[in-house]
This record gives structure tokens, sequence and C-alpha cells, in this order.
């Protein structure tokens, strides 16, 4: 049967009840993005065994076996054939939608070269602007009102068009810098991807909510193989550049329409912090890991062995619980942002989000210190105690710690 004349069917059925409609495309959505993840991985696994396309384990590594890195490439086709599978109910979101999908491919190519020989960073970066360029440009997609936080309203189009290529280029390299350890960007991003997706679908935007419950359903195929023993693969900077720039897209997209809709009962008044909220994690620790490199001297594009996932790795955690504590401070946070910020406004919710970054801080620090004292022998830890009480802890040393 042709897919028009299905739907077709599908819709007099069901008459006017258009949201049960998108919800079974949803669903369906989900289940297809993760069924062509989980039959096409075997088969990347394998070529890249046979073609010897595999990333070897190293210092900053966090796996000790020669491991495929092409998984991007699954998640990227599951989401291609899961979104373009059906018609679209939604017609006002469908351009923009199919516009983020060429951001998307061009990020594809990009990742799929610095998997395989590495790319310049400033001609990464310049991909990443014209990716975001092409949905402010010709999607006109751009944050242009900031719900009063810190007194701001309305704001010039010219600022409204950096500040949402800044958002792209940062979640961007956010889940790229956070991919360090099994499961846990596809664990973050599964989680943002299905809360952007379910304010889409209960706000009848069902073109979005198509696409971000397809991503994923293709990212939970992934990480079927991500935690995986026997068939392990990584999604690579290729998974982890359209995977973050998807996750821009439902972002500012998610603010943009609130603040469209800021009038009606279903509409968030403070979508900005919300949409921090969903992307606690990256956003947290790439803002860290900035700031520490810079109070310390270096570059904030520098590598090192300094983010949250290596501290608790450092502290004993295995990959998979690790992961677990990082994706549960999301989902956590997620919950109970969603169930308080009705009773505190805007300016006052960046002002929490300011104590649970400086809380953050510590507890990395914390962590940090711990690592340090139980990796030494004995010792060696009687000669760091003598030294902290004699020393006392200096600010250089705080920045060695955090």
């Amino acid at each position: 049967m042709n897919i028009s004349l299905f739907i077709a069917y599908i819709l007099h059925k069901f008459g006017d009840d258009v949201f049960t409609l998108g919800l079974y495309q949803c669903i369906l959505s989900f289940l297809v993005a993760c069924f062509v993840a989980i039959v096409s991985i075997p088969v990347i696994i394998k070529i890249s065994e046979l073609k010897s396309l595999m990333e070897k384990p190293g210092e900053r590594r966090s796996h000790s076996t020669p491991t495929p890195t092409f998984g991007g490439i699954a998640i990227y086709a599951a989401i291609l054939i899961a979104y373009f599978l059906w018609p679209s109910i939604d017609q006002t979101e469908i351009y923009r939608a199919n516009l983020s999908i060429v951001g998307m491919t061009i990020l594809f190519f990009i990742g799929i070269k610095d998997d395989l020989v590495g790319i310049d960073p400033t001609k990464k970066l310049s991909f990443q602007v014209l990716a975001a360029m092409i949905l402010v440009l010709f999607g006109d997609l751009r944050v242009d009102y900031l719900y009063g936080i810190l007194g701001f309203h309305h704001i010039d189009e010219v600022v409204g068009i950096i500040l949402t290529c800044f958002i792209f280029i940062t979640l961007t390299n956010a889940i790229n810098l956070i991919d360090g350890i099994d499961g846990l960007a596809g664990g973050i991003a599964t989680i943002a991807s299905g809360t952007f997706g379910s304010w889409f679908l209960l706000t009848n935007h069902f073109t979005m909510a198509c696409l971000a419950f397809t991503m994923a359903g293709g990212l939970l195929g992934f990480l079927r193989f991500n935690f995986s023993k026997t068939s392990k693969i990584f999604m690579g900077n290729t998974g982890s550049l359209i995977i973050g720039f998807m996750l821009a897209f439902f972002a500012v997209r998610f603010v943009s329409l609130n603040a469209s809709y800021r009038y009606e009962p279903t509409a968030f008044f403070n979508a900005p912090i919300i949409a921090i909220v969903i992307l606690i994690v990256p956003i947290f620790d790439t803002l860290r890991v900035f700031l520490v490199r810079i109070l310390a001297g270096r570059s904030p594009f520098s590598a090192d062995r300094n983010h949250m996932h290596h501290i608790l790795l450092d502290n004993g955690l295995s990959h998979i619980n690790a992961t677990i504590v990082l994706c549960g401070v999301s989902l956590l946070n997620t919950i109970m942002f969603l169930l308080l910020h009705r009773n505190i406004s805007n300016t006052l919710s960046l002002i929490i989000l300011g104590c649970l970054f400086g809380v953050y801080m510590f507890v990395s620090f914390t962590l940090k210190m711990r690592a340090k004292y139980v990796s030494a022998t004995p010792r060696r830890r009687r000669a760091i105690l003598r030294r902290e009480l004699q020393n006392g802890i200096t600010g250089k040393r705080i920045i060695d710690y955090l």
C-alpha cells in the first residue's frame, strides 16, 4: 500500500484526533531508527575490522583494546531512514527540519574525515558555523527573546543571529567533549532528545517531535553496542558532531517556539533555563574544563584528562557506573526543575544555576583530591597529608586539583 494512502486511511480512521496519529508516528519512527542502528552497526564493525579502521588505546583513551569509531554512521542512517519514511503531519516545521538534515549532513562528512585522517580545528569550526548559518538564514531560526532574564526581553536581530550561532557551536562541541566513556554522550543525548521530543509532541509540533524521537531511537540502538563487551563501537566525531548539532537545533527551536506561544498554557516562561537544565552535564563540564585550563594558563582547547567522567573513573567507578551517575544527575535536575520552575523567576533560576555550577566545581575539586590520594601508595599518602597540613592549599594548587 502507498504510504500516503496509508496515512490518509489512518487520518480517516482517527478523524480529528491528529495527536494520536502524531504519537503513533513518533513511536514508529523511534522503533524504526532503533532497528536500523541495531542491524547496521554489526556491518560497520566488520568493515572497520577488515580495513583496520580502529581507534587504538592511548594515554587519554578510556579503552584498552582497538575499537571501531564509526557508530555515528549508523546513527546518521537511522535518523534519515526513520524520519523520511513517513509524510509529515505538521507542515509548518517541515522546511526548517529538512534544513537541519542539511546541516547535519555537512557535519557528518566533516566528522567522517576527522575520524579517518583528522581535520584542522579551524576548518572544523568553520563548517560548524556554516551548518548553523544555514538554519539561521534560510530557516529563520534564532533566539530573539530572552524572557526577562537579567532584565532582557527582545534583542536585536544581529545579536540574535550571533547568539544562536554561538549556541550551536557550544553545544556541538560540548557533546563532542563529553564523549569519553561508554554511553555518556549517547545517554545524555537520548534523555535530552526524548525530553524535547515529548514537549514538541504535547504541543502538536509533530515534525519536530518525530525528528527528536527518531534520534532517540537511533541512539538507543547505538547504546546497545556501545556498552557491549564483544561488539563494542564508539560513535566517533561523526556521531558526536551530528548529535550535538541536532540537540542545539532542538534547544533553540524549543526556546523560540515558547517565545512565539508564550501566552498559551503549554508554554514555559523560562524556556532558556529549562533548555540549559536539560543539557546541564555537557554545558557544566565544558564550562568547567575551559575555565580551569584558562586559569592554569593553557589553551581552553588543550587536551587533558580533566573532564568529570575522567575524575569519576579515577575514583574507581566503571564506565557504566560513571555514565549512570552523570545521566542520573541530568535526569534528576530536569525532573526537579520541570516540577518547580513555575514558582521562581528567570533571574532567580539563573542564580540557582550559578549556585549549582559552584557545587559542581566543589564536587569535582573534592573528587580529584580524593583520586590523587587514593591512587597513591601508603607512604605517598602520608607525605601528601603532611604537605597539605604544613602548606595549606594555595590558589594555584586549587586550580591543579580542579
